[in-house]
């Protein structure tokens, strides 16, 4: 019998919202990962990761911390969008395997770039496009593949806030190297989503808009693509939706499927609860809606599941496995969002480069 391997030491990269309510909970709850060491120099992060984590050191910067790579064997990022790249650079230089928060980088060549460095070292690059293992997203996925909705010719997916009042933060910058907007910002995860379900797209037409008084970034925009295989895909992200639609609906030629309620993941983690029995599970009362109108009934829902995002990073890592999430899909993703831009700024449909 082997000997059980000593887990994988991973430094984190931010203990804002993303490192501290995403990536630490997940990392320490995944058998074969160990969070050791955290970058953040803010005292009162410092303090909060002190309780939640007490196993994980906080070190005061990315240099610090990679001055170290020796001791470290994954490297996690999850700090502004605009230092996605450098530090995903920095950490790949010093020959280590990383994960990035979504988007890669501010643009699909600086992401290509990214891609060709950590192949010419042979390390591991991939992104936390978490959003593949929501509830509904995952429910949908499988009533697609088994053929219940039959061919499928429309899907409809949206994240939509009430956010009137225009918050701090780098979210809400007019600098285009910060990446922020909703477009940026949620629109990575919808556009991920639909590509990841029907493939490439053909063409792109968008909308969009700075609704709030005082808004220098979009919060309030539509994406519409036709994939190559023929299905219409209309999403929407914004901040200023009093009212949601449906988190997602989709059209087939024998059924529909429709859900409201999220997922409940990002809730139960900003709460500070941790992976465990039950993890992922909607109520009943979320389940989303199967069948033509008349005969439309609740479906169950496949429970949410971030933590196999983390568990296929081991596995790529111990077992040479293919990533959980492939670096050129982000890729093919912020084209789109690149093109959504230009067809929003000239008022016409964009093709897809093939």
């Amino acid at each position: 019998m082997s000997a059980p391997q000593n887990p994988l030491r991973v430094g984190l990269i931010g203990y804002g919202l993303a490192g501290r309510a995403f990536h630490a909970p997940l990392i320490a709850t995944t058998p074969g990962l160990r969070l050791q060491n955290v970058v953040t120099a803010n005292p009162d992060r410092r303090a909060q990761l002190s309780s939640e984590h007490p196993e994980a050191r906080a070190v005061d910067s990315t240099e610090q911390l990679l001055a170290d790579a020796e001791h470290l064997d994954l490297v996690v990022i999850a700090t502004p969008n605009d230092t996605h790249s450098p530090a995903a650079r920095a950490a790949v230089e010093a020959g280590l395997p990383v994960v990035v928060d979504k988007p890669l980088a501010p643009s699909a060549e600086e992401a290509r770039a990214l891609i060709e460095l950590a192949d010419r070292r042979g390390l591991m690059l991939t992104v936390f496009q978490n959003r593949r293992w929501d509830s509904d997203f995952r429910t949908a996925q499988h009533l697609i593949a088994d053929g219940t909705l039959g061919a499928v010719h429309r899907y409809e997916s949206r994240f939509e806030r009430w956010r009137p009042r225009i918050a701090a933060g780098w979210r809400e910058s007019a600098d285009p190297a910060k990446a922020g907007g909703v477009l940026n910002d949620l629109g990575s995860h919808l556009v991920d989503q639909a590509l990841h379900l029907f493939g490439p797209a053909a063409h792109v037409y968008a909308e969009v808009n700075a609704r709030r008084a005082g808004a220098v970034v979009d919060d309030d925009s539509f994406l519409a693509l036709t994939h190559t295989c023929g299905v219409h895909s209309q999403l929407w992200m914004s901040a200023v939706a009093a009212q949601p639609g449906p988190r997602l609906r989709v059209l087939g030629n024998q059924s529909a499927y429709t859900v409201r309620g999220l997922d409940p993941q990002e809730a139960a983690l900003r709460a500070g609860r941790r992976p465990g029995p039950g993890w992922g599970e909607p109520a009943e009362s979320d389940w989303g809606l199967l069948g033509p109108t008349d005969e439309a009934r609740p479906y169950p829902s496949l429970p949410g599941d971030y933590p196999a995002f983390y568990a296929g990073v081991v596995a790529a890592l111990r077992e040479g496995k293919a990533a959980p999430v492939d670096p050129r899909d982000a890729v093919n993703t912020l084209t789109i969002l690149e093109l959504a831009r230009r067809s929003a700024a000239e008022g016409r449909t964009i093709a897809v480069p093939q």
